[in-house]
C-alpha cells in the first residue's frame, strides 16, 4: 500500500514538473497559446478556403483567382514564377530567345508527365493554345487576346484566316516547341506561366465536362484533384507524376467553400484552417482591429498590384451617357471607404494601372500620376444635370449595382449607394450574385454597375491596357473605341519602352478621364492570416498565392 502511494506522489510530481516545462515552452509562436485548441495539421495538410466555387478548372477558359489558384497548382505552363517573381523552368528545361526577340524555341523536360502517366509533349501545348484560339471554341476563351502576341493568333481568332497551321506555334518534335511572335514582346517569357499559357491533356477533345470531374480533370502539375463537392469542398493531393515531385512537401491541400468572412474567421481561430483571407477569401473589415491586436504576428498586410472598381455597363441607360458615368464617379469618398471600411492599407485611386508594376525606368504610377479626374460633389451635380438633359430625363430611370456575394463587398457597395443618395440624389439598388451567376450577368452585359477587380497578369502596363480593346475578351462594359484599340497596337508594335508607356498612358486617359468606363475605387492591399507552423507560402506582387512549395513545420 505504501508502495503505491509513493508510485502515486511519483507521479504526481512528475505531472506537475512536466506542466510547469510546458508552461515555460509556450510562446506566442505556438498555436495552443494564441489561437483555438491547437488543431495543427498531423501530416503534410494545408487547410485553406474559398469563398466560391471555381467557375471552372479548365486553363482555356478561367478568368478569376478562386479558379486561378486551384489552376496553378494542378497545371503547370513551360516556367513557372518563382518566389522573387522570376521566371523558373517548369515544364520547359530552357529556351533560345532570337536576337530580334521574334521567336523562341522551348525544349520541354522528357520527364515532364500527366497525372495519368502520359508524357508532356510539346504537341500538348501546341493543341492547347489553337484550341483557346479556335473561333469555334464554346464558350469563347476570355483571355484568347493573351495570345495575340503570337503571330497570325488574332487573324486566326476572329476568323479572317482560315488555316490553324499558320499560327505561329509549332511543335517541331515531342520535346521542341516553336514560338513566332507578331512583334517583339518583352514580357512574352513571363506569360508562359499565366494559365491560359498551360497545356491541357488531348484527352479534353469532344468532353466540354472534363474539369468538373477528377477522375477526367488530368493535370501536368504538382498536385491533382482528389475530391470536388460543389458548394462544401475540394481537395487536391500530391501528384507523384510531377517532374519535380521531391520538391513538393504537402500531402493534401484541403479547400473549404464557405462564402462567409465571419466564417472564414472562426474557422482559423479555431485552427481549422491553416491560412484565411485573400485571395481566395476576406477577413471582416469590421474585426480587423481585433485581429490585429489578437492576431499581429500572422497577420499581413502588403500592397499588391490590383484595382479594385466599379465598371459601367456603356451600352444600357443611363450609363451610356458619359457625364452621368462621370457624375458617379466623383460623388463618393474613396479616402472615407478605405478608412471607415476596408481598413487594410488600401489607397484611394483615381486610375486604373495600380502602384507596383514597371514603367519606362521606375514605378509607372510614378511615372504616370493618376490624376485623371477628382471627387468634386458640385461638379458632379452639374454633369449629372446636363446628362439628363442630353438623355431627356426627368427623372433618372432605375438602377441597380451588382456585386458578388461577399460581406466585404457588401458593406462597400451599401456604402457607396448610400454616397449617391446624398450627393446626387439618386436612389441605387443594391443586389448581391452567386459568384458564378454574378460573371455570367458582367459577361453577358446584363447590369448596370458591377463590381469588378483586376490584378496583374504579368507585371506591364498592358495586362490592365489591352483588355479594354473592342475585342477583349475581359471588357464587359460594352466599350469600344478604333483610337483605343490603335493605340494599343501601336504599343504593341513597338520595342521603345518610353513610347510604349507614353501609348499606354493616352489609352489609359480613354478609358479613365475621357470616357470614364471604369470607376476605380481603391488600389487592393492583400489582409491575410497564416498560422505559425505554415513554411515557405508566398504571395506574389498581384497578390496570387502560391503553396505548392509550402509545408507545415
Amino acid at each position: 500500500m505504501k508502495k503505491h502511494k509513493k508510485l502515486l506522489l511519483l507521479m504526481t510530481l512528475i505531472l506537475a514538473f512536466s506542466s510547469v516545462l510546458a508552461a515555460c515552452g509556450a510562446d506566442k509562436n505556438d498555436q495552443s497559446a494564441n489561437s483555438g485548441t491547437g488543431n495543427k495539421p498531423k501530416e503534410q495538410v494545408f487547410r485553406m478556403n474559398l469563398a466560391s466555387d471555381p467557375p471552372t478548372l479548365d486553363p482555356g477558359l478561367s478568368q478569376d483567382n478562386t479558379s486561378n489558384t486551384v489552376i496553378n497548382a494542378v497545371f503547370e505552363g513551360l516556367v513557372r514564377k518563382g518566389a522573387d517573381g522570376t521566371e523558373e523552368p517548369g515544364v520547359a528545361e530552357k529556351w533560345d530567345i532570337s536576337e530580334d526577340g521574334l521567336k523562341y524555341v522551348f525544349t520541354l523536360r522528357k520527364d515532364a508527365k500527366w497525372s495519368n502517366g502520359d508524357p508532356v509533349t510539346a504537341k500538348d501545348f501546341e493543341f492547347a493554345w489553337k484550341r483557346v484560339l479556335d473561333p469555334n471554341f464554346t464558350p469563347a476563351s476570355p483571355y484568347a487576346y493573351q495570345l495575340y502576341y503570337i503571330k497570325n493568333a488574332e487573324a486566326y481568332n476572329k476568323g479572317e484566316m482560315k488555316d490553324a497551321n499558320e499560327v505561329g506555334v509549332k511543335a517541331t518534335d515531342d520535346y521542341t516547341l516553336e514560338v513566332t511572335l507578331e512583334n517583339p514582346t518583352p514580357y512574352f517569357l513571363s506569360l508562359m506561366s499565366f494559365q491560359t499559357y498551360f497545356p491541357v491533356h488531348k484527352s479534353v477533345e469532344g468532353n466540354a465536362s472534363w474539369a468538373t470531374k477528377p477522375d477526367t480533370l488530368i493535370g501536368n502539375g504538382p498536385f491533382k484533384v482528389s475530391q470536388m463537392t460543389k458548394g462544401q469542398k475540394i481537395e487536391l493531393v500530391k501528384n507523384d507524376q510531377y517532374w519535380d515531385k521531391a520538391s513538393i512537401k504537402l500531402e493534401k491541400v484541403q479547400m473549404s467553400i464557405v462564402n462567409s468572412s465571419a466564417t472564414e474567421l472562426a474557422s482559423y481561430r479555431n485552427d481549422e484552417l491553416d491560412y484565411a483571407g485573400h485571395p481566395t477569401g476576406n477577413i471582416p473589415t469590421d474585426q480587423l482591429n481585433a485581429v490585429k491586436k489578437e492576431l499581429g504576428d500572422e497577420l499581413v498586410i502588403k500592397g499588391i498590384a490590383s484595382t479594385y472598381f466599379y465598371i459601367f455597363n456603356t451600352t444600357e441607360e443611363p450609363f451610356d451617357n458619359v457625364n452621368i458615368r462621370k457624375a458617379f464617379a466623383m460623388a463618393i469618398d474613396r479616402k472615407a471607404i478605405v478608412e471607415k471600411i476596408t481598413q487594410g492599407g488600401q489607397l484611394p485611386a483615381y486610375g486604373f494601372v495600380p502602384p507596383g508594376i514597371k514603367g519606362e525606368k521606375d514605378e509607372y504610377r510614378k511615372e504616370v500620376p493618376d490624376n485623371y479626374f477628382n471627387e468634386n460633389l458640385e461638379e458632379a451635380k452639374k454633369l449629372l444635370e446636363q446628362g439628363m438633359k442630353e438623355k431627356g430625363y426627368t427623372t433618372l430611370p432605375e438602377v441597380t449595382l451588382i456585386h458578388n456575394s461577399d460581406d466585404n463587398h457588401k458593406k462597400i457597395a451599401l456604402a457607396i449607394a448610400d454616397m449617391w443618395k446624398n450627393n446626387l440624389g439618386v436612389t441605387v439598388k443594391v443586389q448581391n450574385q452567386e459568384w458564378g451567376v454574378f460573371l455570367k450577368n458582367r459577361t453577358d452585359l446584363n447590369y448596370q454597375i458591377a463590381r469588378s477587380g483586376w490584378g496583374a497578369d504579368y507585371n506591364d502596363p498592358m495586362t490592365y491596357i489591352d483588355m479594354w480593346t473592342s475585342t477583349g475578351g475581359n471588357n464587359d462594359t460594352g466599350f469600344k473605341s478604333e483610337e483605343y484599340d490603335k493605340l494599343v497596337k501601336e504599343a504593341y508594335a513597338t520595342s521603345d519602352n518610353a513610347k510604349r508607356m507614353e501609348l499606354m498612358s493616352q489609352a489609359e486617359k480613354i478609358l479613365v478621364q475621357d470616357n470614364q468606363v471604369v470607376m476605380p475605387i481603391y488600389y487592393y492591399s492583400s489582409v491575410s492570416l497564416v498560422k505559425p507552423w505554415v513554411k515557405n507560402l508566398h504571395l506574389d506582387y498581384k497578390g496570387d498565392i502560391d503553396f505548392t512549395r509550402a509545408y507545415i513545420e
